[in-house]
């Protein structure tokens, strides 16, 4: 080969060059987006714990809303009733729309059609969808109507939010169930339903708890439905959900719309502590995610 050829070689490529351009734009691009989404959350963190760090204290879990905040002599106030009442209504949240999801889950991905299957992941996907106020609206028509405000009003708004992403965050795990599991449990015998039962389904207990960690996370502060469905309340502590129970986002509702400066100051607090929680969920789910494609993988 003579030298002008090797020269040719050598040259640097116009169509190569500008791939590489475009590959490092595109790289920096990601970058300063990820960052930006960082910096955002840290933002939202550091205001909500320098204006709620203040009332961050015992008072706030142990103590209720005082009766008579007017008195001459107030009592040390908190919200204990709000975090009370969300716990009983995201639990019975989580009781209602976990055995449905799973089972819906299990039906879509291990036995049903595929018509039948797009059919529901659709139908999921718009459930998904649909704004909080609008299932407030219909769970308002559906059960407070004529029977008044309740925890199970709200625990029941909650629920409807939460069954498309249990169901869904459990699809996605069974689907990575390897299927030589299946064919070798099939190949002995063992009827389908117990197949699923037995095999398939402890694989994705790591999966299915975080998906259900998700959910929580994600309508543990909703509250439009709330404000609809069980927003009558008093200032005592309550725990039965046939009453309307007081909910920590719409305690941060109300306060924040209030002009005393120690209820606003409480409202950041709650903030500070629902945000707290969904941090503290979010990195327990994805460490239960990882967890759970590990097992996958070394059953596969």
């Amino acid at each position: 080969m003579s030298a002008v050829d090797l020269s040719t070689l050598q040259r640097p490529n116009d169509r190569l060059w500008r791939r590489r351009v475009v590959n490092r734009s595109m790289e920096a691009l990601a970058w300063s987006a990820a960052a930006i989404a960082v910096a955002i959350l840290g933002i939202v963190v550091w205001s909500v714990a320098k204006r709620g760090a203040s009332e961050l204290n015992l008072n706030l879990l142990t103590k209720s809303q005082a009766q008579n905040p007017y008195a001459l002599h107030p009592a040390a106030e908190g919200l204990a009733n709000a975090f009370a009442g969300s716990l009983v209504i995201v639990g019975l949240a989580t009781l209602m729309a976990l055995p449905v999801g799973i089972l819906v889950a299990i039906y879509v991905n291990e036995f049903a059609p595929r018509a039948i299957r797009n059919g529901v992941g659709l139908a999921l996907d718009v459930l998904n969808g649909i704004p909080a106020i609008v299932i407030g609206i219909f769970v308002y028509g559906l059960l407070v109507v004529g029977h008044g405000p309740s925890g199970f009003a709200g625990a029941f708004a909650l629920a409807v939010l939460m069954l498309p992403l249990v169901a869904r965050a459990t699809i996605e795990v069974l689907a990575l169930v390897p299927d030589s599991l299946r064919e070798a449990s099939l190949g002995l015998g063992v009827p389908r339903w117990r197949t699923t039962l037995g095999i398939v389904l402890p694989q994705t207990i790591g999966g299915i708890v975080t998906g259900t960690v998700l959910a929580v996370a994600r309508v543990s502060g909703e509250t439009a439905p709330l404000l609809l469905c069980s927003s009558i309340v008093g200032t005592a502590v309550g725990w039965n959900p046939h009453h309307a129970l007081f909910s920590v986002p719409l305690a941060i509702f109300e306060l924040s719309e209030q002009g005393d400066p120690a209820g606003v100051a409480r409202a950041w607090a709650a903030a500070l502590v629902l945000l707290l929680f969904i941090l503290v969920a979010s990195l327990t789910a994805r460490w239960l995610a990882t967890r759970s494609r590990r097992k996958i993988l070394r059953a596969g």
